[in-house]
């Protein structure tokens, strides 16, 4: 219905013209042709005349309203150390074309008005003129001349590279239809060698697991950077043309397929500081959202933001990222908080290959694990039962056979019974429900005392130790699930203090 009255309208509209038409072809047949032709040029002149004053001063109102929400201007500043300088080659820029674009409207709306048709008049007849000339070609030279010597110093500067010797973190983005993936070096500070033709499902960057240095790399959802430290941002693509795109630190570089580039700049504002700086701007204190009066404020809300600016498809709008800034404390806080692509995606998989490989820092992190379990163990009241799971001590499938790294786990067995002699201890086996539960009896005495000889082989005294098969009679898990029987095939100690 409403689409059927905007035609109507539309079509009285056409009549209406038309008709007016009409009227004015029937005025200049009965005023004449040439006085009805003269008014109306007049007419037009001074229509364009007021044209003229309503768009320039709309134009310099408008853009003085809105200043505010202009990048550049009110609060929103540069949040890096390069920014200002792009800010200002960008006003010098706005200066000169906005000088020009008000002459040139002045003279083309006032030209108009000023040469409109008149009886008898005739076109001064001027082929040549060397000072006009000169004067339209100098001028516009030496401002383009300036502007563009400006923008070379400014892009030396802009897109310099790091020198090596100084210091600065480098991190990756890699752009895809529709978003954004991040990669963070690890503890080793550096990034790890990629080939496009690893890129699976579960290795989406094409990561050489074979390059140690892939190993620590993380992938965050967030792009989080300290204040203060230089960044060196990779920037590549995977499929189409991207962009990456941080406004409030004038970052813009092209993501290209099998062309990486690069941008390099320092944040100087956390996302606190730059919302302090909006809070002081009275259009930032309003409610975030309109339909909740009592909600946070517009400046409490803001965010940083990673875009693409390339129309990159049809969901090139879902490629916004959260970008934080914060300190250095804070940034060293979340990057421990981290955990590798490769430890929580990768590790023991298929694909893996180091599946048969025990990285020095998973047998630190197991020794700590069960270090901690075992002196838990031995400050309990011992009116608790003292158990500690050996969750790293594995077996053949059937067997009593030790396999994978369990020597690594009984040796920190050894350790703790050796800095801890007043301690004796209990080894129990156990298994889940599958197959004959005598025969499960017996293979869970078989492994346990395997776990004991083991130890009297390290040193450990016997007298000190026991060891009992408890079958699938004593499970220490649900045999319902996957997991909880394969926790019920394991071995732990009781401990026992004299």
């Amino acid at each position: 219905m409403t689409l059927f009255i905007i035609f109507i309208v539309f079509v009285l509209l056409a009549t209406v013209i038309v008709q007016i038409s009409r009227i004015n072809e029937m005025a200049k047949s009965i005023r004449g042709e040439e006085q009805a032709f003269v008014r109306s040029n007049q007419r037009q002149g001074r229509y364009l005349l007021v044209f003229m004053i309503v768009f320039l001063i709309g134009t310099i109102v408008s853009a003085f309203y809105y200043k505010n929400y202009m990048l550049g201007y009110g609060p929103h500043t540069a949040a890096s150390e390069h920014g200002p300088m792009l800010d200002r080659i960008f006003n010098i820029t706005l200066l000169v074309t906005g000088i020009v674009f008000v002459i040139t409207h002045i003279a083309l709306f006032y030209f108009s008005y000023k040469y409109s048709y008149r009886v008898g008049g005739k076109a001064s007849f001027m082929p040549h003129d060397n000072k006009l000339e000169i004067i339209w070609t100098a001028i516009p030279a030496f401002a383009m001349f300036a502007l563009v010597i400006n923008g070379l110093i400014a892009w030396n500067k802009v897109m310099a590279d790091v020198d090596p010797n100084e210091e600065y973190m480098e991190i990756e983005a890699t752009g895809l239809q529709f978003s954004w993936i991040l990669r963070y070096p690890g503890a080793d500070g550096k990034l790890g060698t990629r080939d496009f033709r690893q890129i699976t499902s579960t290795n989406p960057l094409g990561q050489d697991w074979n390059d140690v240095k892939n190993l620590d790399d993380f992938h965050p959802t967030d792009l989080v950077l300290p204040k203060g430290k230089k960044v060196r941002v990779r920037i590549t693509a995977r499929d189409v043309l991207h962009d990456f795109y941080l406004p409030h630190f004038r970052v813009k570089m092209d993501a290209v397929p099998g062309l990486p580039t690069y941008f390099v700049f320092t944040p100087n504002m956390t996302t606190e500081e730059y919302r302090e700086q909006l809070s002081e701007y009275p259009e930032y204190q309003v409610p975030a959202d309109p339909a909740d009066p009592n909600g946070p404020q517009k400046w409490e809300v803001f965010e940083y933001e990673l875009a693409c600016a390339e129309l990159c498809g049809y969901g090139h709008y879902s490629m916004r990222k959260l970008v934080r800034i914060v300190e250095q404390a804070e940034y060293d806080a979340w990057v421990r908080q981290q955990q590798s692509y490769y430890l929580s995606t990768i590790r023991g998989k298929d694909d893996d290959p180091h599946r048969e490989q025990l990285f020095e820092f998973e047998i630190d992190e197991r020794r700590a694990e069960f270090e901690n379990a075992f002196n838990t163990m031995l400050a309990a009241p011992d009116s608790i039962e003292k158990i500690v799971p050996l969750n790293y001590v594995f077996f053949e499938t059937g067997s009593a056979t030790l396999s994978g790294h369990s020597s690594h786990e009984l040796d920190n067995i050894v350790a703790a019974m050796q800095s801890n002699p007043e301690v004796s201890i209990e080894i129990g086996g156990h298994t889940d429900n599958t197959g004959d539960p005598e025969n499960n009896m017996t293979l869970s005495q078989q492994r346990a005392e395997v776990v004991e000889e083991y130890l009297i082989s390290a040193g450990i005294d016997a007298e000190r130790m026991s060891a009992v098969g408890f079958g699938q009679e004593v499970p220490v898990d649900t045999n319902d699930t996957e997991s909880g029987r394969a926790n019920n095939r394991r071995t732990e100690l009781r401990i026992i203090t004299e």
